[in-house]
């Protein structure tokens, strides 16, 4: 039964408390099914839900994100997965609907910094996505609608304690909204896909660079731009293949960001590789023990003591990869397209974005420099848009 207030376990830290999240008039838009949520669980449910409903209204396949401290880790949309890509992502032996796809992708643009996160879902949650999420760590889903057995399967997670909301699909909030800071009130124009910048193929008409968009260009670009649109800025985000592979947010600096985002994507691209597939896991090992073993696997700098940690996961120690070996792969992405949620105001973002395997680019424009990087990406064969649009998020 729907509430006007929810009392919640504690604020951002456990020492503050007390905490709830309700609403001045009506009811609240979701109901706690399971579990007990906190103040970071509520911004995390609320964001994300917001994405994966622009994500699907947008480009009509379900879509999923994972969400880390109000930001997204990853978000895709419901598109079958390669044999490596299923590898990867610890799926290679399950039955995926595309709902499950769609999470498993989210989950797997950047595995380290989805343990523990907060999911989001855009279509009602089927056994198959729900036995996905039974493997991984995390806190809690949202979601608009749960099938039976479904449900039963997510609240037996966590001893019963995982979080567990459905989401009213119809709910618009009023299209003003209110923020207290420090005893100050600040008000504003909510940034809603219904009262204005929407996430949509008109985003991308006003391209500024020679060339065009593929189909597939123009799906990705939109994940990314939905995934911006909710990511704590400044920010940059890579995707391909319908997913996000790499998300730089709340950096100081543009190049900050896309060093970060890139260097995700890289990450992203490096755990295909086939040694990486390959890798001799000591039986036993949980997912996550995994995905650590694989990041200091891909790892230059370990310590001697990371380097004795890292051995300890495989019966047979593997041979790393090299420099050159590495380089040789990350040669093979392409067709990546990045989004970013404000001008770039020098071209090094761009120098930066051709080493990942960047070709499309959308971001609004409006720079000093503006020529200096269209400059560039026709220098990378990178197609680009302006839109006039920026999308900042704090």
């Amino acid at each position: 039964m729907k509430k006007s207030e929810i009392e919640l376990r504690y604020g951002c830290n456990p020492h503050q408390k007390p905490a709830r999240v309700y609403v001045q008039d009506g009811l609240l838009p979701f109901e706690v099914l399971n579990g007990a949520p906190g103040h970071i669980n509520m911004l995390d449910a609320l964001n994300a839900w917001q994405l994966v409903r622009e994500l699907r209204q947008a480009l009509n396949l379900p879509a999923a994100a994972s969400f880390k401290h109000v930001s997204p880790a990853g978000a895709a949309v419901g598109i079958p997965l390669s044999d490596d890509l299923r590898k990867s992502y610890f799926v290679e032996d399950m039955d995926l609907s595309p709902l499950a796809s769609a999470y498993a992708r989210a989950r797997g643009a950047d595995r380290l910094s989805s343990f523990g996160d907060w999911i989001a879902l855009s279509d009602e949650v089927d056994v198959s996505t729900a036995n996905l999420i039974r493997l991984e760590v995390s806190d809690g889903v949202i979601a608009p609608a749960y099938d039976p057995q479904a449900l039963q399967i997510l609240c037996e997670k966590k001893q019963g304690r995982f979080v567990v909301i459905q989401m009213d699909p119809a709910y618009e909030p009023e299209e003003m909204e209110i923020r207290d800071v420090f005893g100050v009130m600040l008000e504003q124009k909510r940034n809603s896909a219904v009262i204005n910048a929407v996430i949509d193929a008109r985003m991308l008409d006003n391209v500024v660079t020679d060339g065009a968009y593929p189909p597939s260009a123009v799906r990705d670009l939109l994940v990314a731009q939905a995934a911006l649109k909710y990511t704590q800025s400044n920010a940059i985000c890579l995707a391909v293949d319908g997913q996000v592979i790499g998300v730089g947010a709340g950096q100081q600096s543009r190049i900050h960001c896309t060093r970060l985002a890139a260097s995700k994507a890289d990450l992203w691209h490096l755990r295909r590789h086939p040694a990486v597939l390959a890798l001799p896991f000591r039986e036993g090992l949980s997912r996550a023990e995994r995905n650590n073993a694989v990041d200091l696997y891909l790892r230059d700098d370990l310590t001697p003591a990371e380097e004795a940690f890292w051995e300890e996961h495989f019966d047979v120690v593997p041979a790393r990869l090299s420099p050159q070996e590495k380089r040789d792969w990350l040669d093979r992405l392409d067709h990546v397209a990045l989004a970013s949620d404000a001008f770039f105001p020098f071209r090094d973002c761009i120098d930066r974005a051709s080493q990942s395997g960047v070709r499309y680019v959308v971001q609004p424009g409006g720079a000093l420099r503006d020529d200096v990087v269209i400059e560039a990406c026709e220098a990378y064969d990178m197609t680009m848009s302006f839109t006039g649009v920026r999308l900042f998020h704090h």
